[in-house]
C-alpha cells in the first residue's frame, strides 16, 4: 500500500485477467477504515493490519470478487458490502454482509449511488473529505484507458440506456478526484479534472452509447 493522499493508499497493482489490471484502495473515515475494490495480494493485506485494519469492503460489482475476500474478512472481522443486484454473483466467493437498494444512501460517511449499466447493480461511491477533496469511486461505470475516458459495456450484462442515465448523475457531482477500478493500460489510476473537463468527458460518452 501507498499513500496517495492524505486519507487514502493504493495498493500494488494487480493483473485480473489478460492485460486488465485494478488498485484496491483503503480509505481512512471517521469511523475506521474502508477497503474499496479489492486485492489478490496477500502482502497488501498484510499492510492493511498495519495501517489498522478494516471495518468494511466495498465492492462496485462482481467483477472485483475473488479469493481473498473471505481472508480479509476473517482477518479483520470486516463486513462485506455491495448493491443487492450483485449480491448472488459475489456471494457465490464470499458471503455479503450489507447490501443496497436506495439510488443513493449514506452509509459509513460515504454516499453510495447506484450506477447500473456496467452491470445492474454497479455502485459509485462520493466521499468528502476533511482535508478538502472529494473523491468518487467509479468503479467500471466510467474508466480511463491511456488517458481516454471510456464506459465498459459487455454483452448480456451491460445496458447502454441505464449507464447514460448513470453518467448524467455524475453531472450533479463535483468530484476532486476520479477513481476507477478496472483499466486496460496506461500509468494512469486516478484523475483530477477540472469541472469543464468532467462534464466533457460525461457528454463525449453519452453521446458514444447513443450510437450504439
Amino acid at each position: 500500500m501507498k499513500q496517495i493522499f492524505d486519507d487514502l493508499w493504493q495498493s500494488e497493482l494487480y493483473i485480473v485477467f489478460g492485460s486488465v489490471h485494478t488498485h484496491a484502495y483503503l480509505l481512512k473515515c471517521e469511523k475506521g477504515n474502508a477497503l474499496i475494490y479489492n486485492t489478490g495480494h496477500q502482502k497488501e493485506i498484510n499492510h492493511i493490519e498495519k495501517l489498522g485494519g478494516i471495518k468494511y469492503q466495498f465492492l462496485s460489482h462482481r467483477d472485483e470478487t475473488g479469493d481473498t475476500l473471505k481472508s480479509i474478512k476473517e482477518r479483520f472481522s470486516s463486513k462485506l458490502c455491495c448493491h443487492i443486484k450483485e449480491e448472488a454473483s459475489i456471494a457465490k466467493s464470499c458471503p455479503v454482509d450489507v447490501t443496497f437498494t436506495e439510488n443513493m444512501t449514506r452509509f459509513f460517511g460515504i454516499e453510495v449511488i447506484h450506477t447500473p449499466g456496467h452491470t445492474d447493480g454497479s455502485i459509485s461511491l462520493y466521499y468528502c473529505t476533511p482535508h478538502g477533496h472529494t473523491y468518487l469511486f467509479t468503479g467500471d461505470t466510467l474508466i480511463q484507458t491511456n488517458g481516454i475516458w471510456e464506459t465498459v459495456l459487455f454483452e448480456g450484462t451491460g445496458n447502454a440506456q441505464l449507464l447514460e442515465r448513470s453518467l448524467n448523475l455524475y453531472k450533479r457531482l463535483e468530484p476532486d478526484v476520479v477513481i476507477w477500478s478496472a483499466s486496460g493500460g496506461g500509468e494512469a489510476t486516478f484523475a483530477m479534472p477540472s469541472k469543464a473537463e468532467w462534464i466533457s468527458a460525461l457528454d463525449n460518452e453519452i453521446t458514444k452509447l447513443r450510437k450504439r
